[in-house]
């Protein structure tokens, strides 16, 4: 039995996990459950569960007896802790995961930011203490399946996009799209900031950052190509030419449990299967630089490192916040990232501190320029 805490419990990829755990009862314990503002659905997975330990911004009262409350890092280093699912939002992942990866813990991380933050030190972190990172994210997942079993040198990764919601749209009437259009994502479900991160195609630059340090892949080596069915879900070129990639219909819950089982896998009747004999295709596009700024200029940042990514996350983080907010436009996400990185001096070999003080540098800046509140 493996015996987890999902931080995250209350959003789209920690419910989808307790999802998996309710179909596999006899193979999890929940021991701690984390979640920030959803107090009320965070009471009924207590009373279901019945984990030891959890955390809340408002956390319910009354407790349970036998329950604690406890920082999400120190819950992901408890000893009676196998695995720890992060499916987190933003930088507030980044300590839990860390901690947990230096206390030898498997990590399952659906939270793309503290590997886009801290890539270098969470994998350092890795090597060092014993911990793996089991990728949860649809794109690195697929890669992983892809790369196990293999000995051969990885010729290119080649991680697909759906292009979209804007992926035909002229070019003229971006400006003016509104949140409930850039919200419609034509074949994903997801929460409202991943959503809009896929509309500028920010979300799949920070799969490029992701997969450059869970891959140890060279930048030059890793493509995007658009596919709008989102039916592959990344490929894997070896020397050889062969190309490996791992299909299914767009649903998270494979990867989750992929990642909860690994290296096992199980049948699951509530994971959707993809149906080979149905008249289907699957078509590709080059991605179109010009239509999604945000993707060459996060790449950028991911390249040049340091602190430059932690402020990348943490700046388009507050820009999707004032474009749901109607304080900017849908094309003002990129100006005010890219903005906020013009004004920013990158800091080479960070440490832990540093870069957390370049979020909450970059996060502040943002706001002002947006014309937002500041914590």
């Amino acid at each position: 039995m493996r015996r987890i805490i999902v931080l995250g419990s209350t959003g789209s990829i920690g419910r989808q996990t307790l999802d998996i755990v309710r179909a596999f009862p006899d193979d999890f314990e929940v021991v701690g459950l984390a979640a920030g503002n959803n107090t009320e659905l965070l009471t009924e997975q207590i009373a279901e569960f019945q984990p030891r330990y959890i955390w809340c911004n408002s956390p319910p009262t009354p407790l349970p007896s036998g329950t604690t409350v406890m920082p999400m890092a120190e819950m992901a280093t408890l000893p009676e802790v196998d695995q720890v699912m992060v499916a987190l939002m933003g930088a507030v992942g980044l300590s839990p995961t860390l901690e947990a990866l230096k206390a030898g813990k498997q990590v399952a991380l659906s939270n793309k930011e503290p590997i886009v933050m801290a890539g270098e030190t969470l994998k350092s972190a890795e090597a060092e203490h014993g911990g793996v990172i089991l990728p949860v994210d649809s794109e690195p997942s697929a890669i992983w399946q892809c790369l196990q079993g293999e000995e051969n040198h990885i010729r290119r990764l080649m991680i697909t996009a759906s292009g979209g919601p804007f992926r035909r749209t002229p070019l003229a009437e971006l400006e003016s799209v509104t949140p409930d259009q850039a919200l419609r994502h034509p074949t994903w479900r997801m929460g409202d900031k991943i959503t809009i991160d896929s509309a500028t195609l920010m979300n799949k630059a920070f799969e490029v950052i992701e997969s450059h340090w869970l891959f140890t892949v060279p930048w030059e080596d890793i493509a995007v190509v658009v596919h709008p069915q989102s039916t592959i879900h990344s490929m894997v070129e070896f020397d050889d030419g062969s190309v490996k990639a791992q299909l299914g219909p767009p649903s998270m819950r494979l990867p989750i449990q992929y990642a909860l089982f690994y290296p096992r896998r199980f049948a699951n009747p509530d994971i959707p299967r993809l149906d080979i004999g149905a008249a289907w295709s699957l078509d590709f596009e080059p991605l179109e630089h010009d239509r999604f700024p945000c993707f060459d200029l996060a790449v950028s940042a991911g390249k040049l490192g340091g602190t430059a990514p932690a402020v990348l996350s943490a700046a388009d983080e507050v820009a999707v916040s004032a474009f749901l907010q109607g304080k900017i436009g849908f094309t003002g996400i990129y100006r005010l990232v890219e903005q906020v990185l013009a004004e920013h001096e990158p800091q080479p070999d960070p440490d832990l501190e540093a870069i957390t003080d370049a979020d909450r540098w970059a996060s502040i800046r943002a706001s002002e320029l947006a014309g937002m509140a500041t914590t």
